[in-house]
């Protein structure tokens, strides 16, 4: 639950950044809730779902939009950054396997940098006939979602861990090298759009990458388990915060005009 708050706190910063900071409580039902739409085979139903949401508390589609598509590169760049690092201090050279995985860094290091961003966004949106956004994205911005990033990355390893101490791996060593593991097969996992939630992609590359700690068969166990908590963990968290936000329901205006929605 910590891991996946991370990363609806990712988003709540670039969203804020973007100019419509979201309170705790709204943030997260509009967050939790969409991420439901990465079950469902393709890949636009949560950033839909978030536009939706988001225009009922005044957010406009395209600010929306543009902070579910920076989120993706922010977690991918910090999770192969994460995974890079964990991975070789943990166990030198297994990370060797997918050096080819990492050499996206440099590429998306110059993607974090505000003004490609910006250029991005704002050349995007001419083409698709939209008004620019009214704010840039700035490098403070920017960089409070990657602190977020890297926290729910920890996270992320710290559960992997806790499910790997059942079959013998334990200390600091495994602990680092779980948090590795996590990220680098969800980056490999995200990279297919196709397959809801990167189901099964994941998984396979989980155990690939568990190699060097596990058996085969401990592996698979360890990698179906790390889904079910994670499945269980966002209808919790998308339960939770609809109920909490319910509680916080009352007028909503336009953060651009600031005309009553």
């Amino acid at each position: 639950v910590a891991a996946l708050g991370g990363g609806m706190m990712t988003w709540r910063a670039l969203l804020a950044d973007l100019g419509s900071p979201l309170p705790f409580r709204p943030a997260a039902k509009v967050f939790f809730v969409g991420q439901l739409g990465k079950y469902i085979p393709g890949s636009l139903w949560p950033v839909l779902a978030q536009m939706e949401m988001g225009r009922e508390l005044g957010v406009p589609r395209s600010r929306s939009a543009a902070a579910f598509f920076l989120t993706m590169p922010v977690q991918l760049g910090s999770g192969l950054v994460i995974s890079g690092v964990t991975l070789l201090a943990a166990t030198p050279g297994s990370a060797a396997p997918y050096a080819w995985v990492f050499l996206l860094i440099p590429v998306l290091a110059v993607a974090f940098e505000p003004r490609v961003v910006n250029a991005v966004l704002g050349f995007g949106l001419r083409k698709l006939g939209r008004e620019p956004l009214e704010r840039p994205l700035t490098r403070r911005g920017m960089l409070t979602a990657l602190g977020w990033a890297l926290l729910g990355w920890t996270a992320y390893g710290l559960h992997l861990a806790a499910i790997v101490h059942d079959f013998g791996p334990s200390g600091p060593s495994a602990v680092v090298f779980s948090i590795g593991a996590f990220a680098l097969s969800w980056c490999l996992g995200i990279m297919t759009f196709v397959v809801p939630a990167g189901a099964g992609v994941r998984e396979v590359a989980m155990v690939a990458v568990l190699a060097p700690m596990l058996s085969q068969g401990q592996a698979i166990t360890v990698a179906l388990c790390s889904r079910i908590v994670i499945v269980v963990g966002d209808l919790v968290c998308a339960g939770a915060a609809g109920i909490a936000a319910r509680r916080d329901v009352g007028p909503t205006r336009d953060q651009t005009t600031g005309k009553p929605v």
